[in-house]
């Protein structure tokens, strides 16, 4: 056994037991729902920042973000702005969010688009949204793993499954709580894994004058546009402000906030999380340092490149850079770093099925244990079921169905942002607009082969690359506000709840 490896295992096997540990942290009744999946809504500012670091950098960042710099080139750095766009979003929109949340006891946002257009078929919409745009995501975090245990020499799915065993366990028995301490080991591991490899890596490849003079111009820039078409930075534009959108939109997202003791802790977050951005942009300069240093040139990492392509480039970049031991101190904050938001995602889309499903439609009057119960069984379900996605498809393909997560559940944000300031918009006319949305994002999606998600819109003779999920967006808002006058003249108005009361 590898130096690496034993390392790796070390930090593996500690951060186990800190989630078995965890069910004894800030006791509560883990048989409420409130309690099990928001970790009964007492974390503050510094924990939080560690979850909601942990929910939305995760290993798949640290490998794909790369990846794009690596395999395409600059338009990858899109990331960094989108992050940087997300916490103005954040402050001013999300802190009145969980006011109401908190108020009349919504554990989803679901929740709150039920009580406040008082119509179960949009919360229902809202629900399955969720539910199945973070699916691939969470099978995504196991594709991290996958990279970094092929990089230490273990093939074979069986490693994989006893992770994910082991994290269903311990998430069914200790809940958000889990992954909220796990993610303080997770950070600390990244920042040092970051900043070693920002400080040595530079420096064996001779400064980063040298390394920057080594990249190829087209992969260096991002191009310009031209008299018929805007070009790159039409896409690099769209994509960072449309996964703005859609980023705080995702349960996982959802659930780090709502978990917060207060709205002043999702302030003081939205103001120190860009910390993270930051970090954000060193990791995006991994892939260009691979390139730099010709790993995809040296013949011990074919295997990796022929197994995942482009997202084996960090892990060749720190098996040709470090000593086998700090090998296994980054291949293990990658694999952590996969572990916790997996864990939040489940018990996100697990939150859903039981409020918002079996609550509604299966069992109206279920008691707030069996909630609970019926939750937990969910989260591992949902494991469950990304564990066989991973295996049974080859990794490209998760891939590409992940690109699909954005163009899904930004189609809620007329129901849940746009109705957290008034009601005007009909209910029907947000379930029109949803559907129309998908359907056209979708379309668009598929349009371009299924493999990438920038559409090229041309008006007046003009070529606009623009991320679908945007346009699709646009399309859903533009019908809600068509639909809403002649529906609230046919159709009775439904019963609505206003913001903030029971």
């Amino acid at each position: 056994m590898s130096i690496a490896l034993v390392v790796f295992v070390a930090l593996f096997a500690f951060v186990t037991v800190l989630g078995f540990f965890a069910s004894r942290w800030r006791r509560g009744d883990l048989t409420q729902l409130h309690e099990w999946g928001l970790g009964g809504r007492r974390f503050g500012s510094v924990i939080v920042w560690f979850l909601l670091g942990g929910d939305l950098y995760t290993a798949y960042t640290f490998i794909a973000v790369p990846a794009l710099m690596f395999g395409v080139g600059a338009i990858g750095f899109f990331a960094v702005p989108y992050t940087v766009m997300v916490y103005p979003l954040m402050f001013a929109v999300f802190p009145r969010l969980w006011e109401v949340s908190r108020a009349n006891g919504y554990v989803t946002a679901a929740d709150f688009v039920r009580a406040r257009f008082g119509s179960g078929a949009l919360a229902l919409a809202v629900a399955v949204t969720g539910i199945v745009a973070t699916m691939p995501y969470i099978a995504l975090q196991l594709i991290g793993i996958e990279v970094v245990l092929e990089g230490l020499g273990v093939h074979g799915e069986w490693p994989l499954a006893i992770a994910f065993m082991v994290l269903a366990v311990y998430t069914y028995t200790s809940g958000l709580r889990a992954p909220a301490m796990i993610a303080v080991v997770k950070d600390v591991l990244i920042y040092v894994t970051i900043i070693a490899a920002v400080i040595v890596i530079p420096e064996q490849l001779g400064g980063y004058g040298k390394l920057f003079a080594s990249i190829p111009a087209p992969k260096l820039l991002l191009g310009a546009a031209s008299a018929h078409s805007l070009g790159p930075p039409a896409a690099y534009a769209t994509l960072a402000l449309g996964s703005a959108l859609a980023l705080l939109l995702y349960p996982h997202a959802m659930t780090g906030m709502l978990s917060s003791s207060s709205r002043e802790v999702i302030r003081r977050n939205a103001v120190v999380l860009p910390v993270y951005s930051a970090a954000l942009g060193l990791i995006a300069l991994l892939g260009t340092m691979a390139l730099a240093a010709g790993v995809q040139e040296m013949p011990q990492y074919a295997s990796g490149f022929k197994a995942f392509g482009a997202n084996y480039a960090v892990p060749a970049l720190f098996l040709h850079a470090f000593p086998s031991w700090f090998v296994g101190v980054a291949f293990a904050a990658i694999a952590i770093g996969a572990l916790v938001p997996a864990a939040i995602m489940s018990i996100a889309c697990a939150n859903l099925f039981t409020r918002n499903i079996y609550r509604e439609y299966c069992k109206p009057g279920c008691t707030t244990s069996e909630e609970s119960r019926v939750a937990k069984i969910a989260s591992l379900v949902v494991k469950f079921g990304a564990l066989v996605f991973v295996i049974a498809l080859p990794a490209q393909y998760a891939i590409e169905l992940q690109l699909l997560g954005g163009i899904l559940i930004i189609q809620t944000l007329p129901p849940i942002l746009i109705g957290l300031y008034t009601r005007w918009l009909h209910p029907y006319a947000l379930l029109g607009g949803w559907l129309f949305g998908i359907v056209s994002g979708v379309g668009m999606w598929a349009s371009l082969g299924f493999t990438k998600t920038t559409y090229n819109l041309v008006l007046f003779g003009t070529t606009i690359p623009a991320y679908a999920a945007l346009l699709s967006l646009l399309l859903n808002i533009a019908l809600c506000i068509l639909l809403t006058p002649p529906l609230r003249f046919l159709i009775p108005k439904i019963a609505q709840q206003p913001a903030g009361t029971r």
